[in-house]
């Protein structure tokens, strides 16, 4: 028997592995898994490439619990350890076996999934562990051996003949401060959080297994049952398959083992796989957002050789794509010692650019594929692409292949084709491209069927961030101006060769803009007398187009918009050709005339929601008063 100490550099170091290496305890398991995962896939290789002169098999990892002696064992039937391995690997803290391995196989063992980088992960046991055992016998012709440490840098180790068949056995004795890691369903957890998609079949206890009947059994015949091995985790999960052999069911499948508490099924999916110039496999699904920002992000979980990492992915994953779901595993990420924190770097930012880029060709795809389902599937996944517009200037730059404009009416546009459809007949003086826009079609339904008659074309842009996507796409494209269909009045917007000939003259627009002015007494507004068509509206309200795009700006929180309030400015706009003007200009009576202004400022507040409280009350008193006569 062998006595020692472990070659450490200073003599607390368990208690700072307790304390400070791993932020969470329950990492031990993840790490222990992870060990006993990279002894078996050591094993699969060696035996691939003829050096171990043994039987595969199938070998699993088995996780047992005993309470009564207090004891979680992980026991694995991979490559194991002799003696001298044993001081080599497990006495000298931080000297990776994983790493050594790698670099003796680096031509044949780059695609073998082992895990380890750090030599660390086994020293988390004493997190929650106050001894303990490993048990241990190598492929090799070499006896067992049986290592013991409880916690101090002194250990035992000593041959033993309690073990006869390859593979080690990791005993933790559990400290009175972690009993919840003897608890079935603790343990049950945590595989399940950490292990799920593990390339090695992990055994959990037994389940029960219903034989079936012989075709002859009598009517009365009872079924056997048997136990079999509860394999708690999916060895071949979908991102590990090449996508030519998996189905539209396969990935449905494979989304709702990720999130089993969700039953609406996605969209589509997107399968990414690149193995240069960095490893990096994994499915990406968009969920139904409709026009929803605050859905829940998080939802992409990260893995390195299918290990759990995080599913707090910012920095791999661009922010606009942080809505999706899914699954991203890459061995070139790197993770520090307890592979919980994501380290920026340049392999992080390439690995984030490509993923954009994938996003990307995808929806260009799709619709090229089918248009008419990518068109259905539009407002469920527009937040994600303007997301992507705003924030991303490589997505940016391909966006004009699948973002679609659709408008009122219902039709869908790329931008090429909304820009030919528009061109001859919205442009202002200038011959800058004025694309109408709606951002609620019942609201502003007046407005819409104005510039509809027109033979104008409006588009429903109604998203929470568009005023963001606007401010990018007049910055971006040349001698294009967005305005909301109720901004400035179309005719000031959009000049026409020939104007409206006017009806008054301009001692009669003076006269009726004091009218109006002195009966409405409000400085929100501010009159303006126009020469429209006699069919139009007698006074429409509008928003100087600046003012209501900073305002909706600051309701979005666009940066410094957020900060401070902007005041309530209007344009009243007076058809001065229309039969209300010319009525006004009648009417001697100076408070009949008054009533007169009042009445249809108060209609044309509330065709913009802005008669509320005790104006809309009296107004409505009013008008019934005015039935009544």
């Amino acid at each position: 028997m062998t006595k020692g100490n472990i070659n450490v550099s200073v003599e607390n170091i368990f208690p700072l592995i307790k304390k400070f290496l791993y932020s969470d305890h329950e990492i031990f398991l993840r790490e222990l898994i992870s060990n006993a995962t990279d002894a078996t896939l050591k094993l699969k290789h060696l035996t691939s490439i003829g050096e171990a002169k043994v039987e595969y098999g199938n070998p699993k990892i088995e996780v047992k619990i005993d309470k009564e002696n207090k004891t979680l064992t992980i026991i694995d039937q991979g490559i194991g350890m002799t003696g001298e391995e044993v001081e080599k690997y497990i006495n000298q803290v931080a000297f990776s076996g994983a790493e050594e391995f790698l670099e003796k196989y680096k031509d044949t063992a780059k695609d073998s999934g082992i895990i380890g980088h750090f030599g660390l992960g086994f020293y988390s046991a004493f997190m929650v562990a106050e001894k303990v055992e490993i048990v241990t016998k190598s492929y090799k012709d070499a006896p067992a051996v049986r290592w013991i440490c409880d916690g101090s840098p002194e250990f035992t180790l000593e041959e033993t003949a309690d073990k006869s068949e390859r593979g080690t056995e990791i005993i933790l004795y559990i400290a009175e401060d972690s009993t919840e890691f003897l608890e079935e369903s603790k343990i049950r957890e945590l595989l399940l959080k950490y292990n799920k998609f593990m390339p090695v079949p992990i055994k959990f206890g037994t389940k029960t297994h219903t034989l079936p009947l012989p075709e002859d059994a009598p009517e009365d015949a009872v079924a056997e049952t048997e136990e079999i091995d509860n394999i708690i985790n999916n060895p071949t999960p979908a991102w590990t398959i090449a996508p030519s052999e998996l189905t539209n069911e396969d990935y449905m499948k494979f989304y709702h083992e990720l999130y089993p508490m969700q039953f609406e099924e996605p969209l589509f999916n997107i399968h990414l796989n690149v193995d240069y110039p960095f490893n990096l496999t994994g499915v990406l699904f968009f969920p139904k957002l409709s026009n929803n920002l605050n859905i829940e992000k998080d939802k992409i979980q990260l893995y390195q050789n299918q290990v759990f990492v995080t599913d707090e992915v910012k920095g791999i994953v661009p922010d606009f794509l942080m809505l999706l779901r899914g699954v991203i595993d890459s061995p070139d990420i790197p993770l520090n010692v307890s592979r919980s924190y994501l380290q920026a770097d340049g392999a992080v930012k390439k690995i984030s650019s490509y993923i954009t880029k994938k996003v990307a060709d995808k929806m260009a795809s799709l619709i090229n594929e089918n248009r008419e389902d990518y068109e259905k599937k539009w407002n469920d996944i527009k937040v994600v692409i303007e997301y992507g517009i705003v924030t991303e200037e490589k997505f940016a730059e391909k966006s004009d292949k699948f973002t679609l404009y659709p408008t009122t009416d219902g039709k869908y546009f790329l931008w090429n084709e909304l820009e030919e459809k528009i061109k001859p007949n919205q442009t202002d003086k200038d011959g800058k491209l004025i694309v109408l826009y709606a951002s609620n079609a019942d609201e502003q339904h007046s407005y819409i069927q104005a510039a509809k008659d027109k033979g104008y074309e409006v588009l429903l842009m109604d998203s929470p961030i568009i005023p963001h996507v606007i401010q990018k796409l007049e910055t971006s494209k040349d001698k294009i101006s967005f305005a909301r269909v109720d901004a400035d009045h179309i005719n000031n917007l959009i000049k026409k060769d020939e104007p409206v000939i006017s009806k008054l003259n301009e001692t009669e627009k003076e006269s009726l803009k004091k009218n109006v002015e002195e009966s409405i007494g409000d400085g929100k507004f501010t009159v303006q007398l126009e020469d429209l068509d006699s069919g139009d509206a007698p006074f429409t309200i509008t928003q100087p187009e600046f003012m209501r795009r900073m305002k909706d700006m600051q309701a979005t929180g666009g940066g410094m918009f957020g900060m401070g309030g902007f005041p309530e400015m209007y344009n009243l706009v007076v058809n001065s050709n229309s039969e209300f003007a010319g009525q006004i200009l009648k009417t001697e009576d100076a408070d009949e005339k008054a009533g007169l202004i009042k009445h249809a400022l108060d209609l044309a507040k509330l065709s913009q929601n802005l008669l509320k409280g005790k104006e809309l009350t009296d107004f409505i008193q009013r008008s019934y008063k005015q039935l009544e006569k």
